[in-house]
């Protein structure tokens, strides 16, 4: 199997915790054994053994081998293509449905069942007030630039990195220094401001693809679609850019549901929507797209986790923020070692990059082609405290399909604040504290005689600084310093005095405390994560490129088995049918091939979609009640019995048992030709 060499050989593939973080990804028996043993099996040519780089002639000829089957075989399509379609929205055909609901099937064994999660689904229609507290009218944006003569638009980041690309073609003439210096623009321009963007346009004189005319300094383009809710026009709203926001506006009701107890998580599978600026890469960007999204709430002064000592010794690819400034090299090391060093900030953090690492790795994506980079400071959002996005490795590059947050208590703090609610927790203390609190003495009077309307919000807000120390402290501080404090409430500034309000710092006894859960959010992009499967799990047959073959696990193939029946013959019909109500009878999908292809021919239809398992029907059937089952990646085939049939299948397809068992099981069969 052709991997990244100097990779896999440090990877975790090669240590026994592999083995067992893969048997703890799913409550199936065995799935160690099955992992390993598809591993070995023919992948791809998307790596170069020699340099640890994909080949251009490599990326080329892997992704057009499989756009080419995706469309043919209706995996995707443009959408309405009849129209000339439209850019980054696609469908999905009956395979590529099938492998999307069997990935979804799939997360929710591993997560939600697994994890006890609690799972809802929210409407995708928004109301703009609660994205204007998430900060999503303000801040949900990409840079823009548009060509001065034809008024094409394109996105900032992209053109740069093009230009870029293109300047490191021909590196004759450029000093080490200059390269340098390109490619880490051309590894930093996805996360430059408006100001850096527009800097290094200017000084790499980046022009308009096609046209070569001048182009717009860079500004800010929102990525929502908004829509009007109802008749009147009043109510704007817009198509959710993420699932997230309903899971955190329903946090009181999910707190209540859960007994009031922390820690506990809620999942949500749905599709969002994003007004991409220059969608492109087929499924890696689009406009509409499924997301399964987790927000796991826990105290934040707690963010242990009970089951982290199962994966603590499974060890991961990291990138750390760090490195990225520096070699860029891998890290190869434990989730425990990665949290006893600081290198990841907590183990909730750690525990759900572990199991969404084995969860990938069950669907199909190799060692090799996955890693953890972390987000730099300048990627990250100001509340956030750690950010690690498994990003796999694809003929376009890394690319990142899960993302993994430590939100803090921003949302559920900020959908508080301007929706007037209690979205707190309360934790009982076993023995009564002795809490630092802040002493607030408020001087009514002094408030009315400037501000007259705003005594009662002002009062309230100053209040209930008693729980919230470090702001009260602020606020006191800037008194004492500057005279007076600016409070902002509903979109007006009020000066408060020192003889409005006094601050201390004080003791009081409790025998608990209310505060703000923070969230540790695991964020999957499934169109994503479906491409990187298929693509690297494509590969052509050794001495025939027509041949192509998708190299799924059987747990989300579109369809687990093939009935093939080797002729029309009226002697062999009635076994077809026999055979193919009892496999779906036993939950496992059939696809009957009985066009009068030859075998070999019948055998390369189905492998092409990914079919594991192929069952021929020949004049033996007739004889002895016996098939054979031919497996997509060995092509070796076994003689079986129609009574053991079905049950065998399953095993196969729930990973209970591996197909090197098969063979040792039933009798080698060599019959027909490939």
């Amino acid at each position: 199997m052709i991997l990244l060499k100097s990779l896999i050989n440090k990877s975790s593939l090669s240590s026994p915790s592999f083995k067992e973080s893969i048997s703890k990804s799913l409550t199936f028996k065995n799935i160690n054994k099955y992992y390993t043993t598809s591993l070995n099996l023919k992948s791809n040519i998307l790596f170069n053994n020699s340099d640890n780089k994909m080949s251009i002639d490599n990326k080329e000829k892997i992704r057009a081998g499989l756009e080419d089957l995706m469309k043919r075989r209706f995996f995707i399509t443009q959408s309405f293509s009849i129209y000339g379609g439209q850019a980054g929205l696609y469908d999905y055909g009956p395979p590529g449905c099938a492998v999307k609901a069997n990935l979804i099937n799939l997360w929710r064994q591993h997560f939600v069942l697994n994890e006890d999660m609690s799972e809802v689904d929210c409407v995708s229609v928004t109301p703009e007030q609660v994205l204007k507290a998430s900060g999503h009218v303000a801040k949900f944006a990409d840079f823009m630039v548009k060509d001065e003569v034809t008024k094409a638009f394109f996105r900032a980041d992209h053109i740069l990195e093009a230009h870029i690309q293109t300047l490191l073609k021909d590196t004759s003439k450029m000093s080490k220094e200059q390269i340098e210096e390109l490619n880490f623009v051309l590894a930093k321009a996805g996360d430059y401001n408006q100001e850096q963007l527009k800097e290094s346009l200017i000084k790499y004189n980046v022009k308009a693809p096609e046209t070569g005319n001048a182009l717009t300094e860079p500004y800010p383009f929102n990525l929502m679609f908004q829509t009007q809710i109802g008749p009147s026009g009043l109510s704007t709203g817009y198509l959710r850019p993420e699932t997230a926001q309903g899971i955190f506006t329903n946090f009181g009701k999910l707190y209540e549901y859960n007994g009031k107890k922390l820690p506990f998580a809620a999942a949500q599978i749905g599709n969002a929507f994003r007004n991409e600026i220059a969608p492109r890469a087929g499924l890696l960007r689009v406009r509409e797209f499924t997301m399964a999204e987790i927000e796991h709430f826990v105290n934040p002064n707690n963010k242990t986790h009970p089951k982290f000592n199962e994966i603590k010794d499974v060890e991961a690819n990291l990138l750390s923020s760090d490195s990225q400034d520096k070699t860029s090299e891998i890290q190869v090391c434990t989730f425990g070692e990665a949290v006893e060093k600081k290198l990841i900030d907590n183990e909730t953090l750690a525990y759900f990059m572990a199991r969404t690492q084995q969860f990938l790795h069950t669907v199909g994506i190799k060692p090799a082609g996955l890693r953890f980079r972390q987000h730099q400071k300048n990627e990250m959002a100001h509340y956030a405290q750690d950010c690690w996005d498994a990003e796999i490795l694809s003929s376009y590059g890394w690319v990142e399909c899960v993302g993994h947050a430590d939100r803090s208590c921003y949302d559920l703090k900020v959908h508080a604040t301007e929706s007037k609610s209690n979205l707190s927790a309360y934790e009982e203390f076993k023995e009564p504290q002795f809490v630092d609190i802040a002493k607030v003495v408020v001087n009514p009077g002094a408030i009315s005689k400037k501000h007259r309307a705003a005594v009662s919000p002002i009062k309230k807000y100053l209040t209930e600084l008693k729980d919230d120390l470090a702001k009260a402290l602020e606020i006191q501080e800037t008194i004492t310093k500057d005279g007076s404090y600016n409070l902002v409430l509903d979109g007006n500034t009020y000066d408060i005095t020192a003889d409005m309000v006094t601050i201390s710092k004080a003791q009081e006894k409790k025998n608990g405390h209310t505060f703000f859960p923070h969230v540790i959010e695991p964020s999957f992009g499934l169109g994503r994560i479906i491409y990187s499967i298929l693509e690297q799990n494509y590969y052509t047959r050794e001495n025939d490129e027509q041949r192509g073959v998708l190299s799924l696990p059987a747990i989300i193939a579109p369809v687990k088995a093939s009935i093939l029946p080797l002729t029309s013959s009226d002697r062999i019909a009635p076994f077809v049918q026999t055979i193919s109500k009892a496999l779906k009878e036993a939950n496992i999908s059939t696809k009957v091939d009985d066009t009068g292809n030859a075998i070999g021919r019948k055998y390369a239809r189905t492998d092409e979609i990914g079919v594991p398992f192929g069952v021929t029907i020949d004049f033996q059937t007739v004889e002895d009640n016996t098939v054979t089952l031919r497996e997509r990646d060995t092509t070796k085939q076994v003689r079986i019995p129609i009574s053991e049939l079905a049950s065998t299948l399953r095993k196969l397809c729930d990973l209970t048992v591996s197909w090197s068992d098969i063979l040792k099981t039933f009798p080698i069969y060599e019959g027909q030709s490939e």
